[in-house]
């Protein structure tokens, strides 16, 4: 079994001391109850503050990845660091780090698909590959927010072996309902759990409900928050993930021919 302590909050924009000090409070609270993995919402350091980022934005990762090395260390916790904005050179990504129990950060992702009607694709730089990485020995992989409408980005995460998806996000009100059949679907397909952190909150004209999830592989919510601030806290069965693809072999089954993706 595997704890996961997924950390929904409200985020003050554009102000990472801020927010660095409310993740930090966070992750101590939640390491309490002694989970395997904390997972943080998208862009928590400095929020979309868009015209402000290369100001605002971490420089390639500092100070979040000596933070979250730090607290992961302290806590003996595997940490999902959600994303930040991470400036390198002239490009800023919307960056997500991943620290083990040791502290080291060994993995990290960036958000590939951008979203174009909120223009972020004039301030950020799109990633372009997807990545593995372990958390105690079970392969995973992580999305961000958007990246959840594109199902060929989840799915070549799974036949690379990833057994737990993590979805960073903030996802609007006004589309909620996509969120969470997106992260059903993207679980039952795969069959994988997913582990999809919202943020709660409201930025311009857009409101942040919350509505974090963690779906098994078979598409049933373990657990699901409200529109509060809060830890969303679950226990999984990685050996379901393995039963789960030999009673039902979706990949084994797949034509590719027919597809016609080259």
């Amino acid at each position: 079994m595997l704890k996961i302590a997924a950390i929904q909050i409200d985020l003050a924009f554009g102000d990472p001391a801020v927010n660095r000090l409310k993740i930090k409070n966070m992750i101590e609270k939640a390491s309490v109850n002694g989970p395997d993995v904390i997972v943080l919402p998208e862009m928590w350091n400095t929020s979309f503050s868009m015209n402000n980022l290369k100001d605002l934005a971490d420089r390639e990762g500092e100070p979040t990845k000596s933070m979250i090395s730090e607290l992961s260390r302290k806590y003996h916790v595997n940490i999902v660091a959600g994303s930040i904005a991470d400036r390198y050179g002239d490009k800023i990504y919307n960056r997500l780090y991943v620290a083990n129990r040791q502290g080291e950060i060994h993995s990290y992702y960036d958000k590939v698909h951008l979203v174009r009607h909120a223009r972020e694709d004039e301030y950020l730089t799109a990633g372009n590959t997807s990545r593995i990485f372990s958390i105690d020995g079970i392969a995973c992989g992580a999305i961000i927010c958007y990246d959840i409408r594109f199902p060929e980005l989840s799915r070549a995460l799974a036949l690379k072996g990833a057994k737990i998806l993590f979805i960073p996000a903030q996802w609007p009100e006004t589309r909620i309902e996509h969120w969470k059949a997106l992260a059903i679907a993207r679980a039952i397909e795969n069959q994988m759990y997913v582990v999809a952190v919202n943020r709660i909150g409201s930025e311009f004209k857009a409101t942040f409900p919350g509505n974090s999830l963690i779906v098994d592989p078979w598409g049933k919510v373990l657990a699901e928050s409200n529109c509060e601030e809060t830890i969303l806290e679950s226990e999984i069965d990685i050996d379901l993930v393995e039963r789960i693809r030999r009673k039902v072999p979706c990949f084994q089954d797949r034509n590719e021919a027919a597809y016609g993706i080259d």
